[in-house]
């Protein structure tokens, strides 16, 4: 027999034998989540509720019904065994008492002697066979038994017949009744628990929903202030402080948005300072030559001084586009670095021994110290960079007659240098900014140098790409250090 079944969204379901599988939408909606969740919470304790009174009143309904027909069973047994209907079943009183109790239960009774040989039949089916039943055998024995099959919708009740002055066993009663009344109380109360079930999902359906649209409001203003603040209509800060999830993300955004703004602030003027930075360098070399030119027979030492000069504006021109170009360069993905197994002391000292006649123009002192031999695994060129920029920033930042100290250690998984300087130092409301591109501590004093804002965004860039960390501390009039930690073995991700 093909049994048709009822379709529920997210199972799989058979129609005729052919199958179907639903799957449910997934509903990213705050609002609609709040609901189902509302719905989910409300209507299971209901359907665990509904299924606990189904099930026990169906429990005591049978138990009920077997207790009566139990008691009216023994009744009629005691009749049976006092008057000798086993051996004699020939009793118009006993015989309409028996078709009353099948007729009141809708059920079939039926009187076994101790040969298990059916004596009465209501039914009038199987009089004088014998029948083999656990239920007989164990009545036999243990007295009253009672049996439930939800199945097939029945109760079978067995009852011992006692002879009345020995207490022996010497028959069985065997009750059959259908339980149709039992199953069709059920699915009253089963359609009735439902319809309960649905208005309460129904309510907490429209809850959920009001609750939802409640909820989602302060998220709504919140998504319509940085929409206003993207498109330029305000410029004020977003302020949504209804839950505390709203206060953390407009505190969130708010710090964006002035980083932004700083951000935005150093760009404009590293833009303005870059195009006078890259002006000034070629109007000069244009005065020096139209200088030379309007002379008709200028001195050779003439010549090599504006020549000269001419070449230093050339390689400060040079030096602003190696470092946007740098820049660049760190802006590309990782796979960019070339890694390799290198010993960062002879690395560390390469650098250092170029940069030392710059730091004798000083009489600025650079010192290295090492510790132990240490092999990592880095890309010699762009770490050279950032160690570069930053020993070349102590050097330019320091006072005459300073020194600079250099110190490279290792343990069993990073490799450590540290940069120490004797120079002007670094104001602490300054320290936060010190990395981000086109940020200059000292303007006036950076372009009197030639800096341009970009060495520690650099220097920051290749440390990070390596998968390390950087750290600066300064103490204005004492000095800076910088902390470099790289790992010892590359890990891409």
């Amino acid at each position: 027999m093909i049994r048709n079944t009822c379709i529920r969204s997210g199972e799989l379901v058979i129609i005729s034998g052919v199958k179907f599988k639903f799957k449910f939408r997934i509903i990213k909606s705050l609002r609609f989540r709040i609901m189902l969740l509302l719905i989910l919470i409300g209507i299971i304790p209901c359907l665990i509720m509904r299924a606990s009174v189904l099930s026990s009143y169906e429990k005591r309904s049978v138990t009920v019904k077997s207790a009566e027909i139990q008691n009216q069973c023994t009744i009629l047994a005691n009749q049976l065994g006092s008057s000798g209907y086993l051996t004699n079943p020939v009793s118009a009183t006993i015989d309409v008492e028996l078709s009353q109790l099948s007729g009141i239960y809708g059920g079939r009774v039926v009187v076994i002697d101790s040969n298990f040989k059916i004596v009465k039949d209501t039914y009038q089916l199987e009089e004088g066979r014998t029948i083999v039943s656990e239920d007989v055998i164990e009545c036999y024995k243990d007295g009253a038994t009672s049996f439930y099959d939800a199945g097939n919708r029945y109760i079978e009740v067995t009852v011992p017949i006692v002879e009345p002055d020995s207490d022996q066993h010497i028959g069985v009663m065997l009750v059959t009744i259908s339980t149709d009344n039992i199953v069709d109380s059920l699915e009253v109360l089963h359609g009735r628990t439902g319809l309960i079930a649905g208005t309460i999902a129904i309510i907490l359906a429209v809850l959920g929903y009001m609750l939802g649209t409640m909820m989602v409001k302060p998220f709504q203003r919140f998504t319509k202030s940085i929409d206003d603040i993207t498109e330029g209509y305000d410029s004020n800060k977003v302020q949504e402080h209804t839950y505390t999830e709203t206060t953390k993300m407009s505190e969130a955004v708010n710090k964006m948005l002035s980083r932004y703004k700083v951000l935005d602030d150093s760009r404009q003027e590293f833009v303005s300072s870059v195009s006078h930075e890259l002006k000034t360098p070629i109007t000069s070399m244009k005065v020096l030559a139209d200088a030379l030119l309007g002379q008709k027979d200028a001195p050779i030492e003439m010549y090599k001084e504006f020549m000269q000069d001419m070449s230093d504006e050339i390689e400060r021109e040079n030096k602003i586009i190696n470092d946007l170009l740098s820049l660049v360069k760190m802006d590309k993905t990782t796979h960019d670095l070339n890694i390799k197994n290198e010993n960062i002391n002879e690395l560390v000292e390469l650098i250092l021994k170029r940069l030392r006649p710059i730091a004798a123009l000083r009489n600025i002192e650079l010192v290295l110290e090492t510790f132990r031999t240490v092999m990592a695994e880095v890309d010699d060129t762009k770490l050279s960079l950032a160690l570069s920029n930053l020993i070349e920033n102590a050097i330019k930042y320091n006072n005459d007659d300073g020194w600079v100290h250099v110190s490279l250690n290792a343990d069993h998984k990073f490799c450590y240098i540290k940069i120490e300087d004797s120079g002007i130092g670094i104001p602490e409301d300054a320290l936060e900014h010190v990395f981000e591109r086109f940020y200059r501590v000292d303007k006036s004093h950076s372009r009197e140098i030639g800096g341009t804002g970009l060495g520690l965004a650099i220097a920051r860039s290749a440390v990070v790409m390596h998968r390390g960390a950087i750290k600066v501390h300064s103490e204005p009039g004492v000095g800076t250090t910088f902390t470099i930690r790289i790992p010892l073995t590359y890990v891409a991700k």
